[in-house]
């Protein structure tokens, strides 16, 4: 993480994961991405340990807008099922949240920064004083933007605030401000879409807990229908550079009937059973991979539309400095599968999503370091 950090939120049009003849039956994302030669990252490093020297990133995008807002942390895409229309928002576009103000302060970062498929980015959500936007980014088909809103005063831990989550219209304008006593700093969150009705997975990095909140969504916003921890007992502490060592990264796996969680300070990635009807706290869940070769601080998590999952690392645990900023791959039974590097200093690898639809996918993820956005179209077939 260092002083700056980035924080992906997965949301694909298909989640039909696709066969390939690479890693057995299913193909590595990112050896697809290497062989495409599209991917801007240092190195690559394969299960059997070749190394690979790749070509410059399709496209580069930097995440700062004019107010000097930095530290880029939430990514989200614009699914084909979100209204456009009346607003600057259309379907394949990313919108990027920023932790940081202009002073790189953590947890004043106001903005949401629109990177279209063509064309400039723009701020899509200006904000205001008071807030700090989190990796917790996704988007509801009711046309509103979700965001974790965790603020501090002086971009230290000591001050920081339980916060909220806040919805967005389509036109970019504040609409609600969700408060609840199992929102504890939002750190990341995963959104289960169900039209006139949303779950919403959080982590909390004041406690180091899951909670789940149940929305009715309407045009007119979301009412909270009920909230619940249904997960606890990660590392959770403060941290001089990364604000906050905490469980970070969610995905949900509805046909695993899974939720799966990045505990950076536990260095590993965790599941957690029938978290969507579950009326108890379970734990921390059962790790689904630990590998302390190639994990260090896992932090973001995506899912990839081969079936397995990414993770980042914050390079705050474990740091290794021959694997700095590493994306790492690996198959929902604990498998490696392999790793890529997106900056060549350490702390620059945070956020990340990816987007399917068709035949192709969209990858994107942020370098910290650059504050900025590496976006590839790769085609699956």
């Amino acid at each position: 993480m260092r002083t700056r950090e980035s924080l992906a939120q997965r949301e694909t049009d298909s989640p039909t994961p696709r066969r390939g003849n690479m890693t057995g039956s299913r193909t590595s994302l990112i050896a697809i991405v290497l062989l495409a030669g599209a991917i801007g990252l240092v190195q690559a490093h394969a299960q059997d340990g070749d190394d690979a020297f790749l070509p410059s990133p399709v496209r580069t995008v930097s995440t700062m807008p004019a107010n000097g807002d930095q530290n880029p942390y939430g990514v989200a895409f614009v699914p084909s099922n979100f209204p456009t229309g009346s607003g600057p928002l259309k379907h394949g576009d990313i919108l990027v949240s920023n932790f940081n103000n202009g002073q790189n302060q953590q947890g004043t970062g106001t903005t949401i920064v629109r990177v279209p498929a063509g064309g400039p980015p723009a701020v899509f959500f200006p904000g205001n004083a008071g807030l700090g936007l989190s990796t917790a980014l996704g988007t509801l088909q009711f046309g509103f933007v979700v965001v974790g809103n965790a603020p501090t005063t002086d971009g230290t831990s000591a001050t920081a605030q339980p916060g909220s989550l806040l919805v967005i219209n389509n036109k970019g304008a504040l609409v609600q401000t969700i408060t609840d006593a199992t929102i504890q700093f939002p750190w990341d969150m995963a959104l289960i879409d169900e039209g006139n009705q949303a779950i919403t997975f959080v982590t909390n990095a004041l406690t180091g807990t899951v909670s789940r909140l149940t929305f009715h969504v309407s045009s007119n916003g979301l009412k909270l229908i009920s909230s619940k921890i249904i997960a606890s007992g990660y590392v959770h502490r403060g941290d001089p550079v990364s604000l906050f060592v905490a469980p970070t990264g969610l995905v949900y796996d509805g046909q695993r009937n899974l939720l799966y969680v990045a505990s950076t300070g536990d260095n590993a990635v965790f599941a957690i059973s029938d978290p969507v009807t579950r009326t108890s706290d379970g734990g921390t869940g059962f790790i689904v991979y630990q590998d302390n070769l190639h994990l260090h601080g896992a932090l973001g998590l995506a899912a990839a539309p081969n079936g397995h999952l990414l993770v980042t690392n914050n390079d705050t645990v474990n740091p290794d400095p021959n694997q700095p900023s590493e994306i790492v791959e690996f198959t929902k039974d604990g498998r490696f599968v392999k790793e890529i590097s997106v900056d060549p200093s350490p702390g620059g690898s945070f956020g990340l999503a990816v987007n399917v639809k068709g035949d192709q996918a969209v990858f994107a993820a942020v370098d910290d370091n650059t504050a900025s956005l590496l976006v590839w179209t790769l085609d699956l077939d």
